[in-house]
């Protein structure tokens, strides 16, 4: 017999989940998502993924402030769920909300539990520079991202591994592992295995301060930190008091020791070489506040940027 399925969740990764939930054999009876909020110049409402693919698939749905009060537990129970399948809500949900279930609720969780418990475990991979991520389908108890997991899957990291790359991957991968672990659940074979105390890392949530690039670090570290927080927030320095994002793909290089951190090494149509901390870096492709994102050679064409220039006074990713 099908499962009744309440899904919650927010961003474009829940939303992939929650259309593998849909094209499944379970029944998803409503979904809880956050509200929808003003966004571009003119500050229009726009509703989060999950609620606008729930509004065009006229699913009964719910966008809460908080998930606090007798009320939302009432309308959660109202529809009689077996499971709650929670990704990428964005609300914390205490242990009477997580008690409403019958099977209580699990989480898909975009790590591999222990590390990287917390609000950004993806770009947090990337810029630690791990060499796997993968999926976690956790039972959820109070504590975050602490209970037991009943299912995982495993994917290796690309060198040129960027947050929005891996981000879609992993998507992929918890669209199909949520489907393993409902079947199981409703089998009656699902197996929760606690965490191990050992290798517990925690992933605070991202700021637009990540995206400041300090050139005296290693050169390597730069360009982690280049991938993983693409698109958002960005990393930036600064060109002659101008915020400069660089963007990817770059490549960390071997030389430039004796220069300056944030020194110009050499310019050309294949990058612009930036001395580090320890190596270089090479920038292909670039973009100043408020204009188009350029590759080198079209960089070049327009601005001054030429060996012994450095970059980085003041840097910031603000635009």
């Amino acid at each position: 017999m099908a499962l009744r399925v309440v899904f919650m969740g927010t961003p474009e990764l829940a939303a992939t989940v929650l259309q593998a939930l849909l094209d499944g054999p379970h029944e998803v009876v409503g979904v809880v998502s956050q509200p929808d909020r003003p966004a571009g110049r003119g500050k229009h409402l726009v509703s989060p993924p999950v609620a606008a693919l729930a509004r065009e698939r006229g699913i009964p749905l719910m966008q809460p402030e908080a998930c606090k009060s007798a009320a939302f537990r009432e309308d959660l129970a109202a529809w009689a769920p077996d499971v709650a399948v929670v990704a990428a809500f964005g609300h914390i949900l205490g242990p009477k909300a997580l008690a409403v279930p019958r099977l209580g609720c699990v989480n898909v969780h975009a790590s591999l539990l222990p590390r990287w418990r917390g609000a950004s475990p993806i770009q947090r991979a990337i810029e630690a520079g791990d060499a796997e991520s993968g999926v976690s389908i956790m039972q959820m108890d109070p504590g975050m991202d602490t209970g037991p997991v009943l299912l995982e899957r495993r994917l290796a990291l690309t060198p040129d591994e960027t947050a929005d790359t891996l981000h879609d991957r992993l998507a992929a991968l918890g669209a199909e592992a949520i489907g393993v672990a409902l079947d199981a659940l409703e089998a009656g074979t699902a197996t929760a295995t606690p965490q191990p105390e050992l290798g517990v890392t925690h992933a605070p949530k991202i700021t637009k301060a990540d995206g400041v690039l300090d050139w005296a670090r290693p050169a390597v570290v730069l360009d982690r930190q280049v991938r993983a927080f693409h698109p958002w927030p960005g990393t930036g320095t600064t060109l002659d008091g101008r915020v400069l994002k660089v963007l990817p793909p770059i490549s960390p290089l071997e030389g430039g020791a004796d220069a300056a951190p944030g020194t110009v090494l050499a310019v050309g149509p294949d990058g612009i070489d930036v001395a580090c901390g320890e190596g270089s870096l090479r920038l292909t492709r670039l973009q100043l506040a408020g204009k188009k994102a350029l590759d080198a050679a079209q960089f070049l064409a327009g601005h001054r940027l030429v060996p012994g220039m450095v970059l980085g006074a003041d840097a910031s990713t603000e635009s």
